[in-house]
Order: structure tokens, then C-alpha cells, then sequence
């Protein structure tokens, strides 16, 4: 009972992002915007950590899992991106690169802040 409490109040996060969009047509994804909307209450305190810890953690864990949807899509349309697909691997390396190089910038700014 207490995975489908924790469970609900995320899924409760992701449909308020997917309302703000959607309704109030904020150019972020709705999935985005829930976990922005998530973050703001666990550091305001509205919402405890205890209270999404244990569903976080599956899903955390569980996530590759998460990825098939995607591959089985990129596979679906193969056919379109045949000739790009160069172009997006590259694209992909770049941008996973500057991720890469830009947190582990902000963590050593703020790990010399603490």
C-alpha cells in the first residue's frame, strides 16, 4: 500500500507538469515540469522524501527497462533517419560530452562552496 501511495503522488507530479503545458501552454515538456514542480516541494518540504524514496528507487533501478519503448521507436523508423543517422550519432556523442563536462564543472564549483 505504501509503494501505491508513493507511486500516486509522483504520477500526481507528472499530471500537474502535463496540465501546466498543456493547459497553460509552458514550452516544457510536462514530464519535465513535474519533476521541477517535485523538486520545489521536497526542498520546501511540502512533500518528504520518505514519501517518494521507495518508488524512486525501483524505478531508479529499473530503468533501463525504461529505455526499450524508445529503442523499439528508433527501430519503427529506421527507414526515416537512415540517411541522417550519422548527423544523430554525432549530435548524441557532442551534447553527451558537453553534459558530461558542464556537471562535472558545476559539481567541483559546488563541492568547494561546501
Amino acid at each position: 500500500m505504501k509503494a501505491l501511495r508513493q507511486l500516486a503522488l509522483l504520477l500526481l507530479f507528472v499530471f500537474l507538469g502535463d496540465f501546466l503545458n498543456r493547459g497553460l501552454g509552458i514550452p516544457l515538456p510536462g514530464n519535465i515540469l513535474g519533476l521541477i514542480l517535485l523538486l520545489v516541494a521536497l526542498l520546501s518540504g511540502l512533500v518528504k522524501l520518505e514519501q517518494v524514496d521507495g518508488v524512486g528507487q525501483f524505478l531508479l533501478s529499473h530503468m533501463t527497462v525504461l529505455f526499450i519503448p524508445a529503442g523499439v521507436g528508433l527501430l519503427a523508423i529506421l527507414g526515416v533517419i537512415q540517411d541522417t543517422w550519422l548527423v544523430l550519432v554525432l549530435i548524441a556523442l557532442v551534447t553527451t560530452i558537453l553534459v558530461l563536462a558542464l556537471t562535472g564543472l558545476i559539481v567541483q564549483k559546488l563541492r568547494k562552496r561546501v
